[in-house]
């Protein structure tokens, strides 16, 4: 696809997986926050830029002109996982400066990131406000839950997508693949990984005796907050705060840091220079590159091809908050 080049910001950008699904397109990105250290030395070895830290730090009229805002805002106080507490969270409010941010530049679309139960956090009111907000600034906003499984990658992993555009303009989401990709094209062979990611063979037991039916072969055993144990031809959602013990493949060790950022979509050239435990965490803060890549796509075209949008946002958006209400079953 043929492209003008747009510039792109990254906000909370963690290891960078919302801004390489745009690079793909030629984005040129001019500007990227991102408070963790950790994220910080990942990001920056990789894309040889250094970040601004705390975006609180910064006035929104500082950061640079742009055409897309990217930000992928804290989960935390929204997820399952977490303790739900929403903008009572000092995390939550940061969704408040990316709103000073579309203010103050005024960008010609954006696309936020964040957990399902977003959508139904406080029964539908946290994102009732977020809405109001955006739709108050002006953008014909579309949103979405997707997941990773639709896109060629063998993660289950829902998420709320927001896009909005500063004119009328018409989007859609990218259409399900309806495949992914076999977990033998993700996994490292046994033989190729250290002897401290197997599991005590007293636990192995434990799995073993566990595991709720046949499990298929490649697989991820998943347990679950109840301690259930299901092996899957997938991996259920990266976590960062998730147990080490939490996703285990076959039932006998650990996902290794480079299979974790392979589920999330990322190529084997993108540099690993953090402990461990910190990729653990990175990678389950992530977005999956192959989800953004698809969503990239379908923003450049909108923008390129420009077709009054058929349906006002605000009542698209009614018409989404009505079709899923469930509260998901995991972060």
């Amino acid at each position: 696809m043929v492209t003008n080049i747009f510039k792109t910001i990254d906000l909370f950008a963690g290891i960078g997986g919302i801004r390489l699904g745009f690079q793909y397109y030629g984005c040129e990105n001019v500007f990227s926050s991102e408070w963790d250290k950790h994220a910080q030395a990942m990001y920056e070895v990789n894309f040889n830029e250094k970040l601004f830290g705390d975006i609180n730090l910064i006035k929104p009229e500082d950061i640079p002109d742009h055409d897309i805002l990217l930000a992928g805002f804290p989960c935390q106080p929204f997820s399952i996982a977490g303790k739900g507490l929403g903008f009572s969270d000092t995390r939550g409010t940061l969704f408040f400066n990316i709103e000073s941010i579309l203010k103050a530049k005024n960008p010609t679309v954006f696309l936020l990131e964040n957990v399902k139960r977003l959508t139904t956090h406080d029964s539908g009111r946290t994102f009732k406000v977020i809405l109001d907000k955006l739709n108050g600034l002006g953008y014909t906003v579309y949103h979405k839950v997707l997941n990773s499984l639709d896109y060629g990658i063998p993660q289950k992993r829902e998420r709320i997508y927001i896009v909005g555009f500063k004119d009328k303009i018409q989007f859609e989401f990218p259409k399900p693949l309806g495949f992914y990709k076999p977990l033998s094209e993700f996994l490292e062979k046994d033989e190729d990984v250290p002897a401290n990611y197997f599991i005590s063979e007293n636990l192995k037991q434990k799995r073993f005796q566990a595991v709720k039916g046949t499990p298929p072969y490649p697989s991820i055993w998943h347990e679950n907050i109840g301690g259930n144990i299901s092996a899957l031809p997938y991996s259920c959602a990266l976590r960062a705060g998730g147990s080490y013990n939490y996703l285990v493949v076959n039932g006998v060790r650990r996902l290794t840091g480079r299979e974790m950022l392979r589920l999330q979509g990322f190529p084997d050239d993108f540099v690993i220079n953090i402990p461990y435990s910190q990729v653990r965490k990175v990678a389950g803060n992530s977005v999956t590159v192959s989800v953004i890549k698809s969503i990239a796509y379908e923003i450049i075209k909108a923008l390129n091809e420009r077709q009054p949008a058929r349906v006002p946002a605000i009542q698209a958006t009614l018409f989404d908050m009505l079709e899923e209400v469930e509260v998901p079953n995991e972060y």
